[in-house]
């Protein structure tokens, strides 16, 4: 046996008891069974090593029970130590105080400030950046509605950089839109990190939505995918975020409701505390 005999006359059973001995075994042959499954779509080199490792496992761990399953010896006292405590009454332990999360949050009124103020900033660092670069700050607005006009894929930036009117009506209400939905996700999700909402906001949130448009914005635009400067993109996304948490953090938040557990209006148990608190109220 792989983890030896042990010898049972060199401790009694009033001072130990028997447990199955600990093996990583079981370990060895679920990585491997993933390895073996992650191959699949990946490379028959994975594959390989993951059968290894499942052989090895599954052999490992029939040996350590099989014919005879190993087993050890753990001490444990003879006598169980007598609980005593000097406290006059047992204390009283809140339970359900805070059973849902967050206990605060913003109103949607919070999210809708928040969504068009960041409107207005990440629309002013667009238009600064279009000055800049080219001169009109017609450019990002035309690009962010290049995506329903075919004829965008050939246009020279002089045409880009002209007013036209479809595409302010098509970008105007995409931008406002997105906005307001960021805004409604921040009131959302500034509650969990309420002692830093502009790291979230203003930082977190911005760099983690500006990567996935960088995977998607060859489909959903291509000429915008062409034509884009990632680092005025994130600059604006940034402001955009910084501008939107601060407003939004600034709110008044509203407490959720919080109830009781499930087993308390069942009737199966009674959490101490919890009645003469409410009565107190």
């Amino acid at each position: 046996m792989a983890l030896g005999v042990l010898n049972h006359s060199s401790e009694t059973a009033s001072d130990a008891v028997e447990v199955p001995a600990p093996t990583p075994w079981p370990i060895v042959l679920a990585f491997g069974l993933a390895l073996l499954a992650a191959g699949l779509v990946t490379s028959a080199a994975i594959s390989v090593l993951g059968a290894i490792l499942a052989a090895a496992g599954a052999v490992g761990w029939f040996r350590d029970v099989l014919p005879q399953e190993a087993h050890e010896l753990l001490p444990v006292q003879a006598r169980v130590p007598a609980v005593t405590t000097s406290r006059p009454e047992v204390e009283r332990v809140e339970v359900a105080r805070r059973a849902w999360l967050p206990v605060e949050i913003y109103p949607v009124s919070a999210g809708i400030k928040g969504g068009l103020a960041g409107c207005v900033a990440m629309a002013a660092l667009a238009m600064l950046y279009g000055i800049l670069s080219h001169t009109s700050i017609w450019y990002p607005i035309n690009l962010l509605a290049a995506g329903f006009f075919p004829a965008a894929t050939t246009a020279t930036t002089a045409q880009i950089s002209a007013f036209h009117l479809s595409a302010f009506l098509i970008a105007v209400p995409i931008h406002l839109l997105m906005s307001l939905l960021v805004g409604l996700l921040y009131g959302a999700t500034l509650p969990m990190l309420p002692r830093h909402p502009i790291l979230l906001g203003g930082f977190i949130g911005p760099i983690l939505w500006s990567g996935v448009i960088h995977s998607v914005l060859g489909v959903v635009n291509p000429v915008l995918n062409h034509r884009i400067d990632w680092f005025w993109f994130v600059l604006s996304q940034i402001g955009f975020g910084i501008v939107a948490g601060i407003v939004v953090s600034r709110q008044e938040r509203t407490q959720t409701e919080q109830r009781p557990p499930f087993y308390i209006p069942a009737g199966t148990e009674r959490s101490p505390g919890w009645g003469e608190d409410r009565e107190r109220e």
